[in-house]
């Protein structure tokens, strides 16, 4: 899994439509057009059923555990002494998730073998994966199985030497968090004399994305452009993220609830909501204009009773 570093100046800009192409008779350059996201999703969709109705996972084993398993994913092809396999497409363990990005339709493939005991992440949210990354060819382009990574879904901000805000570390496969929400984290753990970690009925599956949830036309080390990914994980943790600790989650800081943090904005001071400690920009920092209850609930004032929260409100400030 790569973190992406991406430029943008208020709101959040996209990548170019248009790529360069050396036109080899005349030594011009030519403009190729990008593919089309509507079409691409059914190809791609075509593509991830075809390998789903071809290839089982070791779900025997789950059924069964054989000494000393070690509750990882094992997907093959359905043939010659496999071919009374269960296939994925068929598996009850499957489930759609129909996700909008980018106004195009995707379905994204979720194989859940286990869901978790524990919280599930929500889109904004920071967690502790073991994952295999591998193309509909089985070629594996990136892993930590042994070794789980964090991953902050959206991401953190920073100015660069130029004064533009820089957002980095973030997810950009898209697919890889819509998957990951259907999962809950594990209910506990114990640690090892060698510093190994047990971890205890924990999220354990798999996640057929699209390209369009992927890397789409952005062609990345070991991925084509245009290519449908799979990703095996196991979901240890999953913590809510308050990204500028202003005492509001992250999550909550999506007001027009579509999942996109970058385009809530309150005073417009090109930090999106989710990473400003002042989100009106009235002087008044944000924590100051909440209220956090004992057990953790956060309350949100609205003294002047307009249907506007106090922190929300640039006319409501303490001195």
């Amino acid at each position: 899994m790569r973190f992406k570093q991406l430029l943008f100046i208020g709101t959040l800009l996209g990548l170019g439509f248009t790529s360069c192409n050396k036109d080899d008779d005349d030594g011009g350059g030519t403009t190729v057009p990008e593919r089309d996201r509507g079409e691409q999703a059914i190809e791609d969709d075509e593509a991830l059923q075809e390998y789903l109705s071809t290839h089982f996972y070791n779900y025997e084993e789950f059924e069964t555990p054989p000494e000393n398993f070690d509750y990882r994913i094992a997907i093959d092809t359905i043939a010659g002494e496999n071919e009374d396999k269960i296939a994925l497409l068929d598996s009850d363990a499957l489930m759609e998730k129909e996700v909008t990005d980018d106004s195009v339709s995707y379905t994204l493939y979720i194989l859940k073998v286990r869901e978790g005991g524990g919280r599930k992440p929500t889109f904004a949210d920071s967690t502790l994966v073991g994952y295999k990354g591998q193309l509909l060819n089985d070629n594996v382009f990136d892993q930590s199985l042994v070794v789980p990574l964090w991953f902050d879904f959206p991401g953190t901000i920073t100015t660069n030497n130029r004064g533009q805000l820089v957002r980095v570390g973030y997810v950009e496969a898209r697919g890889f968090i819509h998957g990951l929400t259907e999962f809950g984290e594990a209910t506990n753990y114990t640690i090892n004399p060698d510093n190994t970690v047990n971890w205890e009925n924990y999220g354990i599956g798999a996640i057929f994305m699209p390209s369009g949830l992927g890397y789409f036309s952005s062609a990345q080390s070991g991925i084509p452009a245009y290519s449908p990914l799979i990703f095996e994980i196991n979901l240890y943790r999953a913590v809510e993220a308050d990204h500028d600790r202003d005492g509001i989650p992250s999550w909550k800081e999506d007001l027009d609830e579509d999942e996109n943090l970058f385009n809530d904005d309150t005073d417009q001071n090109r930090y999106p909501n989710y990473f400003d400690t002042d989100d009106d920009g009235d002087g008044t920092p944000t924590r100051r204009e909440i209220t956090i209850l004992q057990d953790g609930t956060v309350e949100f004032p609205d003294k002047n009773n307009d249907g506007t929260p106090d922190y929300l409100d640039p006319d409501i400030f303490q001195e």
